[in-house]
């Protein structure tokens, strides 16, 4: 299988730039759904898995060959998981103009902003970053690939950097000393969530694969 196109069920540019970084040199072009013209797939369901393999079968179905798909986000154990798999849109769509990256700003400002109500008056602010990643070899792949990374964490009172997006300026991780928002991008891409997934999905591709 060497060279194997495999489809990003994303069209993230700074999500397909990691990956590829983390996946290194595996034998595999790994392209976004947009530049093929797939549109984003429904994602209905409750938990990571379930919406990172609907995204991953209908990015296969619609490329006609083999795709990987994550889904991601961030489960505060005081709130029940919550924001879990609504993360992105914790506060509920935000109307904002401009560019993609300046709606996003705004849409991460709303959902801190959320989230540190929720948490106002609790002492529990132990949570966690999951990334779950989902590869198929076609759409009806009876054996998908599945790999998940969790990086702990605890969620501060106030938000600490600038780096990075979502809530890692909240995001504070003890054994660094530093919110994720404080980490240069290879540091988080050594410790991050998506890095322990992908690492799991390394050795899956190449035991399963033979990538």
């Amino acid at each position: 299988m060497a060279g194997l196109r495999l489809v990003l069920a994303s069209n993230n540019a700074k999500k397909l730039s990691e990956l590829r970084a983390l996946l290194g040199d595996l034998a595999v072009d790994l392209v976004t759904q947009g530049s093929l013209g797939i549109h984003e797939a429904e994602e209905p369901h409750h938990s990571f898995i379930e919406n990172a393999l609907a995204k991953a079968r209908h990015a296969a179905t619609a490329a006609g060959g083999a795709a990987i798909a994550d889904d991601s986000g961030l489960c505060v154990d005081a709130l029940g998981g919550a924001p879990g798999v609504i993360s992105a849109h914790y506060a509920g769509e935000v109307a904002a103009a401009g560019e993609r990256e300046a709606r996003r700003r705004v849409q991460d400002a709303a959902n801190n902003a959320r989230l540190l109500d929720a948490l106002r008056g609790t002492t529990d602010r132990r949570a966690h970053f999951i990334c779950t990643l989902v590869a198929v070899r076609h759409a009806q792949d009876p054996q998908p690939l599945v790999a998940l990374g969790r990086w702990p964490g605890e969620i501060l009172a106030a938000p600490r950097g600038t780096q990075g997006f979502g809530y890692d300026p909240l995001m504070f991780i003890p054994e660094l000393g530093r919110t994720v928002a404080e980490l240069d991008e290879t540091t988080k891409n050594r410790h991050s969530h998506r890095a322990r997934a992908t690492a799991q999905m390394r050795l899956l591709l190449q035991e399963v694969w033979h990538l």
